[in-house]
């Protein structure tokens, strides 16, 4: 098991906070992904995968800023 530090995650996001959000929305998209399509026998966690990658610098993500209710 690797360990990431939040130092780590927040080099390519700017905030440890914001780097932790970017890998859990990731992680949820490869959730979704159909598990034939993930090898088998070098199974990693899906989070241990997504913290791989967005501190590899694969992830690109963009804020988005709150919707305004309408009444």
């Amino acid at each position: 098991m690797r360990v990431f530090t939040p130092d780590e995650s927040s080099k390519q996001t700017g905030s440890k906070y914001l780097g932790v959000l970017v890998a859990a929305r990731y992680a949820r998209e490869l959730t979704a992904l159909p598990r034939e399509n993930l090898p088998l026998g070098e199974e990693k966690k899906l989070t241990t995968k997504s913290l791989e990658a967005l501190t590899s610098g694969q992830i690109e993500f963009r804020l988005v800023g709150k919707r305004k209710r309408g009444l």
